[in-house]
């Protein structure tokens, strides 16, 4: 269960920061000699916006819950290895009497 987290955590992370990065390159390539950005349109304009806006929202949401994995991940972690030293403790006590 631990790596399952572990590996969903890592996948959150790269969608997070690879739609960051995509949505980053995408307007730089929209933008003109002077720096402005081209859209066909008023409409296309505050569609492609408003669309980049959601998805900036939703990547910064992926990097939150991915982060909030590792947490989990950390801790699943923890809780085995001490369910282990539990157990080991337990086997010498059994073992000595």
């Amino acid at each position: 269960m631990a790596t399952f987290i572990l590996i969903l955590s890592i996948l959150f992370l790269l969608l997070g920061v690879g739609l960051i990065y995509w949505i980053n390159r995408r307007k730089f390539y929209r933008r003109n000699v002077a720096g402005l950005e081209g859209f066909s349109s008023f409409e296309a304009s505050l569609f492609i916006r408003f669309i980049e806006r959601i998805g900036k929202w939703l990547a910064y949401a992926l990097i939150l819950f991915s982060l909030f994995l590792f947490y989990i991940h950390y801790l699943e972690k923890e809780r085995i290895e001490d369910k282990k030293k539990r157990i080991e403790m337990e086997n010498n006590i059994l073992s000595v009497e």
